[in-house]
């Protein structure tokens, strides 16, 4: 009973929420526009205090937008269908598959022995396996499979919170190197689909932020190592063979990676194969079920497909829909075209440093839904470079370091027992500086020069 008295007090503090944002808005906004801020606010509310389960509330946008005349339930649905969900569908197939066969230990610890076997060793290996595989896995499944695994290499409790902490900033850092690592990677590509703007081949996207993401491990991993003693941690070093099941799927993803780096066009030397990426993914993910694979069973494994976040992606893009239907990504973009007359490396700096530390406070997920559309909208009317600023934005979204709730590997992180607020707080705040000036030094002096308008 007490927690339903605590569920319904979270819901009625989401509906005053909503109103709260609808009737302040009514001063800056027509009413419509209104209304989407005021939904808008419900929604991030019931995400963040968790009054309603996450796939509930994403689900939401299906009945509020028709009912308060922001959608059509035609335009809405169709948001839930976005080729970007596919795409992020067959990765998860393969993450599940690789989970299921326990090949996620193999490469762990394979790029664990890289390192010498002492407290610092650990944490630039920890932060380092986190981050490559959450380039190709989710990082909320990256981090809790390797939690478990870092919580007891040692007993020492400082080091059980530094090791934590390198697993949750090296998937933050290791989930921006692919489209499909973070959800507001996917979104960008969504939107740029949407908006008819040429979207970032695979490979490109991973040249593009390889050197950001090799910058920050290295700075997480000194910046956590600092103070700690060099002595020498135990650590099981048998090696481990690989079976049929794990050969196999690594026959998929080296044969997916080949089609990927095939279909990326490097011209003018090569136009690329023209296949869908979506289309490539989502195959490999079914070619699992099939022979001579049969490495996934459907009653046995459709229990993992994460259809929860399938539906948070559907409602991101259904609240950027809305953003641009409305005309409120206008109306916003209208305010902040003032900030346009500044240096394009300060409003930059203005960009990441206002995403960075909101997406703290929120979703990264909403919040990139929300604010992409804004930039496209400033885009037009100035001249901006389109690409480049909704590629930072994008970036910043999962670039947060300071609260349990900015992400998820953060959450878990806090979850283990062996981090406090106060240790996240303390690390976390020299991350976003560091990642806010790294991102925009990168966006000024190499992507400024790839993606010209």
């Amino acid at each position: 009973m007490s927690e339903h008295k605590e569920q319904f007090k979270k819901i009625i503090f989401s509906l005053l929420a909503g109103l709260a944002i609808f009737v302040i808005s009514l001063s800056v906004f027509n009413t419509t526009q209104a209304s989407l801020l005021g939904l808008i606010a419900l929604l991030v509310t019931l995400w963040t205090n968790e009054g309603l389960p996450l796939a509930v509330v994403s689900l939401l946008p299906i009945i509020l937008f028709p009912s308060f005349s922001i959608l059509t339930t035609s335009d809405t649905t169709v948001n839930y269908a976005n080729p970007i969900i596919f795409l992020f569908f067959g990765g998860f197939l393969l993450a599940i598959a690789v989970e299921k066969s326990n090949l996620h230990t193999f490469i762990a610890d394979k790029i664990l022995g890289i390192f010498p076997n002492t407290p610092r060793g650990m944490i630039f290996s920890l932060a380092i396996t986190s981050g490559l595989l959450s380039s190709i896995l989710s990082n909320t499944t990256t981090t809790l499979l390797l939690m478990s695994i870092a919580l007891f290499i040692t007993k020492d409790i400082k080091l059980k919170m530094r090791f934590a902490l390198a697993i949750a900033y090296g998937a933050s850092v290791g989930g921006i190197m692919t489209p499909i690592g973070t959800p507001p990677n996917l979104i960008l590509l969504g939107i740029m689909s949407d908006k008819g703007m040429e979207t970032i081949p695979f490979f490109q996207w991973i040249w593009m932020v390889a050197p950001l993401a090799f910058v920050m491990f290295v700075v997480v991993s000194l910046l956590l190592s600092l103070g700690i003693p060099n002595i020498p941690i135990h650590r099981d070093n048998e090696t481990k063979k690989l079976d049929i099941a794990q050969k196999k799927i690594l026959y998929i993803i080296a044969g997916l990676i080949l089609l990927l780096l095939l279909n990326a066009p490097m011209k003018p030397f090569w136009s690329g194969l023209g296949l869908s990426e979506p289309g490539l993914l989502l195959g490999a993910g079914l070619l699992l079920f099939l022979p001579p694979f049969n490495i996934l069973e459907w009653m046995e494994d459709k229990a993992k497909i994460p259809y929860r976040i399938m539906f948070l992606f559907g409602a991101g893009f259904s609240i950027a829909k809305a953003f641009s239907a409305t005309g409120l990504a206008d109306a916003v973009a209208s305010y902040l075209v003032v900030m346009t007359d500044l240096p394009p490396i300060l409003l930059l700096l203005g960009i990441a440093t206002l995403i960075t530390f909101t997406t703290e406070i929120t979703s990264n997920t909403a919040l990139i839904s929300i604010m992409l559309p804004v930039i496209y909208a400033v885009a037009e009317q100035t001249g901006i470079n389109t690409t480049l600023f909704m590629m930072v934005a994008t970036i910043c979204a999962s670039y947060a370091f300071m609260l349990p709730i900015a992400t998820p590997p953060n959450a878990i992180a806090m979850s283990s027992g062996a981090v406090n607020v106060k240790d996240m707080l303390r690390y976390g705040v020299v991350l976003n500086f560091v990642g806010i000036f790294f991102i925009v030094m990168i966006a000024e002096f190499f992507w400024k020069g790839i993606f010209i308008n």
